[in-house]
């Protein structure tokens, strides 16, 4: 009985090695010796470290030679941390997602939008599924001029991570403009050109805008009401003392770096920056499904995107004004504009030479596939298998025990 106890810690590892294993960037990429560059890259500017934590990610990875053409504009690293941002989309694509887009184009999110460096929409990528099994891909803000396509899978594990090759780099004016370096992180500019100006402008004349900007190299977490948001709660925020219009703005900074799969994991209490002694002015975080709410004794709000995701600071979009119980009860609740969406509607084609091409597409895919659709769908499968191979393995040891069980 004693040794099949023991077995347990080791099940739960292997389990834990079968579905978690493969979502290393680093890891899968030293297996093929072609995209050095780029991993090096993704190590130095530490998007390594930002993609293995995060969960549903794509991975658009350039070969060494495409790396060649990038390095030889002689980007800072800050802006080529950008540039290869770019490349790293906050949704899974597969290939076979890939040629199954429908309306030929679609707009996906991508790690640069989280910079809070990317103005509008020009952090999105342009995915336009075209004739004959090629995919194009292009940044919104190039006018979605097709320049770079999809070669084949590298790695694939749905729907954690998936790393596919694409012909060039993405090309992006936006995010090949020079780049402050955190420590000279302006987060009122940031806040102003991501939806929440309204919030900004009053932390920009408050005494709490110091402990905000002193915050940020140790660690920053700020939640921004959306311009709705604040302007519907105008007439409560005015009839607040100084020192309480104070704790109100700091009731919206968290004094740690708190990224999203870290809010999700991390469900439960959370002070602020205004917590001080018999004050707590916490909240307490929720979460369900994808869906993550901070939750006071007053109000719920929820999280409705990020305005920037840059280690150690990261600020979200959220779509009330936070109520703590040390200001307000729960009747002064007021009904808040609605939530918004954090992702742009899907658009069709681009006019222009691409137009013709994408518009015979069918909606379900190209009428045949490539050669390269092929083997980037056995590699997908093979990740699959692989991942599959590892549950089955875990669920014959289990039985094992449960036999072992029996027999005693």
């Amino acid at each position: 009985m004693k040794n099949l106890l023991l077995l347990f810690p080791f099940l739960f590892l292997l389990l834990s090695s079968a579905v978690n294993g493969a979502h290393n960037i680093t890891h899968i990429l030293e297996k093929h010796p072609g995209f050095s560059t780029f991993n090096h890259y993704l190590t130095v500017t530490h998007l390594a470290d930002e993609i293995n934590r995060r969960q549903t990610i794509t991975v658009l990875a350039i070969d060494n030679g495409a790396m060649n053409t990038l390095l030889d504009k002689h980007l800072t690293l800050p802006t080529l941390k950008n540039v290869l941002s770019l490349h790293v989309l906050v949704d899974y694509f597969g290939a076979k997602k890939l040629h199954q887009i429908n309306n030929s184009t679609t707009l996906v999110s991508s790690m640069f939008q989280a910079t809070g460096a990317a103005a509008g929409t020009s952090g999105y990528v342009n995915i336009t599924n075209l004739k004959g099994g090629k995919v194009g891909f292009a940044a919104e803000d190039n006018d979605g001029a097709l320049h770079s396509f999809f070669v084949k899978s590298l790695q694939e594990f749905p729907y954690y991570i998936s790393v596919l090759q694409i012909s060039n780099p993405i090309s992006s004016a936006d995010a090949e403009a020079p780049t402050a370096a955190p420590s000279a992180i302006d987060l009122i500019s940031i806040m102003s050109k991501q939806g929440c100006k309204a919030f900004a402008d009053i932390l920009r004349g408050s005494k709490a805008l110091p402990a905000f900007q002193e915050s940020i190299d140790g660690g920053l977490t700020v939640f921004c009401p959306t311009d709705s948001a604040v302007n519907g709660f105008a007439p409560k925020y005015k009839n607040l003392t100084d020192s309480q219009k104070v704790s109100l703005l700091l009731y919206h900074g968290v004094p740690l770096y708190e990224s999203l799969q870290m809010l999700k994991s991390g469900n439960g209490p959370m002070n602020t920056l205004a917590t001080e002694g018999a004050n707590k002015y916490d909240f307490t975080v929720q979460t369900e499904g994808e869906d993550v709410s901070l939750k006071t004794k007053v109000n719920t709000v929820s999280i409705i995107g990020t305005l920037i995701d840059q280690d150690p600071f990261v600020a979200y979009k959220i779509n009330k004004v936070l109520m703590p119980r040390e200001l307000f009860k729960a009747s002064d609740v007021v009904d808040d504009a609605p939530a918004e969406s954090p992702k742009p509607a899907k658009k069709k084609g681009k006019k222009g030479a691409q137009d013709s091409t994408a518009a015979d597409a069918p909606a379900d895919g190209p009428s045949s596939e490539s050669d390269d659709q092929k083997a980037a769908d056995e590699d997908s499968n093979n990740g699959v298998s692989l991942l599959h191979g590892g549950v089955r393995l875990v669920s014959a040891a289990l039985f094992c025990v449960s036999v072992g069980f029996l027999v005693l």
